[in-house]
């Protein structure tokens, strides 16, 4: 038998807003846009848990939203072994560079890198290799729990309290074959182990107001949940 539970779906103020945040993180999560807080157990990230994100269309995105509200509440975050990682895009949405510490390319010792920075950090994004030894994974998670440090992996992990997939991605603005990209919706679902055995799943939309001339604004965009259920077993 299904239970279900819904999210309520709110508007959100544009992330530039984000410093409004408390400027201490808790002793026990770190925070997450309140828009996605109905989607974790917790309403945040968990001190020494391990989240990971599966590949796919917009985790990107869900990444950095994530970087985003943890760093604007005072955390010290970093990022190991993700070259690609755009800085503007960061900073559009939300991400506060000065609290932000990234190794785009550790090579062979991303391993001692990662757990260097579990060792200083509140939250630390971990993009591995294609291949990664099992126990290196529960290794470096041990090391999560150990100081009380946040590991979101941008893959999948073995031994993951929390998994966050976006399974749909949807544009819009060129509905009709023209005109300006104004609009993102990503579905996500979020399950895993303990309080987060039930799966729960929502959608996160991004949005650009239109300036007068009816292309985007260039400002920070804006971010809400559309919709959003949660779904358990009972």
């Amino acid at each position: 038998m299904f239970e279900h539970v819904y999210v309520n779906a709110v508007h959100a103020e544009p992330l530039t807003r984000l410093p409004d945040l408390p400027g201490t993180p808790s002793p026990a999560l770190l925070p997450v846009l309140p828009e996605l807080a109905g989607l974790l157990p917790s309403a945040g990230l968990r001190r020494g848990s391990t989240v990971a994100i599966h590949p796919g269309p917009g985790s990107t995105s869900l990444l950095l939203a994530l970087l985003a509200a943890a760093s604007a509440a005072g955390a010290w975050c970093g990022v190991v072994g993700w070259p690609e990682l755009g800085g503007l895009a960061a900073v559009e949405l939300g991400v506060v560079p000065a609290r932000l510490i990234a190794v785009p390319d550790p090579g062979a010792s991303w391993l001692v890198v990662a757990s260097a920075l579990l060792d200083g950090g509140d939250l630390v994004v971990v993009r591995p290799p294609a291949r990664i030894d099992a126990r290196d994974a529960l290794r470096l998670s041990a090391r999560a729990r150990e100081r009380q440090s946040t590991l979101l992996v941008a893959g999948e992990w073995p031994g993951a309290e929390l998994r966050l997939s976006t399974t749909d991605s949807r544009w819009f603005g060129l509905e009709h074959g023209a005109g300006h990209l104004v609009g993102r919706e990503l579905a996500i679902q979020a399950h895993g182990r303990g309080a987060a055995a039930r799966p729960r799943s929502g959608r996160l939309w991004f949005s650009r107001a239109l300036t007068g001339t009816g292309t985007p604004d260039a400002g920070t965009p804006d971010v809400r949940v559309a919709e959003g259920v949660a779904e358990g077993v009972a």
